[in-house]
């Protein structure tokens, strides 16, 4: 029988507590008993249980080999299952394609596989590693692309060769191409249709602006640029060992799974380094925005704006400040303004990090129509409790607990810890930051939250957006502050009237 945290407490009280209870009844008269209404609180010894603390974290480091040409390699044995499961992450990706093709890099991810190699096309693909129950996959990010395979330990010389196949002799077909175009347009005819998309789409934008790489969106006649060409020559610029970062995970031996990447990856020149180039970031511009959107008769409202980098030497103290503002439902934003005010069906937030850029810091609530600045107000207020008012010593320990055994949970496979160790390296982190992390972590005081809270948030440099039903809005949104209309019109496909 599986027993809630809920649960758990109702058997200790009864197994704890109660024995007391029947001794007492059976010494005295029934008549000299304390009528209910005087009955003092049930004792709760659930809440004395001791809870021990974390064990050192010291996860099983992968092998790491660097070749001649620059290649980089990761071996983690996992020898649970007789599975072998690789990835190859590829400098280079959607912040890296041009303003007029925004679109390239999801094509390109998609075309590559499903277009197959020089010999064997991707349907006949499909069909050889269906039987195997095997998969290669190949795909577009916003800073890497990548291949990921898997199979049995068995087939893992045939579905590797079929990878290396597809790595160094990719044949992009047109015919894949528009269809992969046609998947993204349908995506780009659709955007406008749920509001909280909308809402955290437009959001973005704003942290970052409309013209950065991180806020742009792809549109019909950005996609339609894309060619085959264009597809071929960001290979032809990406796909270089310089460039590459393989890991492995599995059932193999170390030793002879080295040889065998050396022997397929070394004979390879080094190429060019992939070089991203200078982006800039600036805060929103302060101020509240609005999409209307007729047809809802409730509002997504979102306070944004710039985070941070994990290289931050106050990233460990941020990390808690955030758990405390809205991490779950025990964080003062969901408990304020969900719990006790009733101003939002749902409310949460993250002061966001990254590897190697600020992440988005936001707050965002669903809301009915006439709370949406009610709901609004309440979140700014709670931003502003942040830097005035400090952690309590619960809060701090909860939140501290809370951070670390989510944490723990990230990293508790070979596999889980391979990707993490291959994404360090990726950008250029030391391998040991996951180790430093609960360190960090536990040394921040309430202190350092306050002290983050006042350096960090500032209302001054956040944006509000709100995407709901205007005339439904009381009072109006304009309490908050002069209103900016957002147009989301898509713009139509070249060649085409608007609607």
């Amino acid at each position: 029988m599986k027993i809630s945290l809920n649960n758990l407490a109702a058997v200790l009280s009864i197994v704890l507590v109660a024995p007391f209870a029947i001794a007492q009844t059976s010494t005295k008269p029934a008549e000299t008993a304390k009528p209910a209404s005087t009955a003092t609180t049930p004792a709760q010894p659930w809440k004395k249980i001791p809870i021990p603390p974390l064990h050192a974290f010291k996860p099983e480091q992968p092998k790491r080999i660097e070749l001649s040409n620059g290649l980089v390699i990761f071996l983690q044995e996992d020898h649970e299952l007789p599975f072998i499961n690789g990835s190859i992450m590829i400098r280079g990706g959607s912040r890296d394609e041009p303003a007029n093709k925004v679109g390239l890099v999801n094509l390109y991810g998609q075309t590559w596989r499903t277009s197959g190699t020089g010999t064997i096309d991707g349907d006949k693909l499909d069909d050889q590693l269906e039987s195997k129950a095997a998969s290669i996959e190949t795909q577009g990010g916003q800073a890497s692309t990548s291949i990921h395979w898997s199979s049995l330990k068995g087939d893992f010389d045939t579905v590797f060769a079929n990878t290396m196949d597809l790595l160094l002799h990719p044949s992009f077909n047109e015919e894949k191409l528009q269809l992969a175009k046609q998947q993204l347009e349908t995506g780009i005819s659709r955007r406008n249709d749920d509001a909280s998309g909308i809402a955290v789409r437009e959001a973005i934008k704003l942290a970052y602006g409309a013209d950065n790489p991180y806020g742009r969106r792809a549109e019909y006649a950005t996609v339609d640029s894309v060619t085959i060409d264009d597809l071929k020559a960001w290979h032809a610029r990406t796909v270089v060992p310089s460039n590459i970062i393989v890991g492995l995970s599995g059932d193999f031996d170390a030793a002879a799974m080295e040889a065998k990447l050396r022997a397929a990856f070394e004979p390879l020149p080094r190429g060019e380094a992939f070089k991203t180039a200078t982006i800039s970031f600036t805060d929103p511009k302060h101020g509240v925005y609005f999409v209307n959107k007729e047809d809802v008769n409730q509002s997504n409202v979102l306070i944004v704006g710039l985070g941070t980098e994990r290289s931050n030497p106050d990233y460990y103290a941020l990390s808690v400040m955030n758990e405390i503002f809205s991490g779950g439902f025990g964080s003062r934003v969901v408990q304020n303004v969900r719990t006790k005010l009733g101003l939002a069906y749902s409310v949460s937030g993250s002061f966001g990090s990254t590897y190697d850029h600020p992440g988005v810091f936001y707050v965002i609530a669903a809301t009915k129509s006439p709370s949406t600045v009610a709901a609004t107000q309440a979140m700014l207020e709670e931003l502003n409790r942040l830097k005035t008012e400090p952690p309590t010593e619960a809060e701090l320990n909860k939140a501290k607990d809370q951070v670390l055994n989510s944490f723990i949970f990230n990293y508790d496979s070979p596999e889980k810890t391979l990707n993490e160790q291959m994404t360090l390296a990726f950008y250029g982190y030391p391998s040991d930051f996951l180790e430093k992390y609960k360190t960090g972590i536990e040394k921040v005081t309430a202190a350092d939250v306050s002290r983050v809270a006042n350096k960090y948030v500032d209302p001054s440099k956040l944006a509000i957006i709100a995407v709901g039903n205007q005339s439904e809005i009381t009072p109006k949104l304009d309490t908050l502050g002069a209103v900016t209309p957002i147009d989301i019109t898509i713009p139509p496909p070249p060649g085409k009237p608007g609607e």
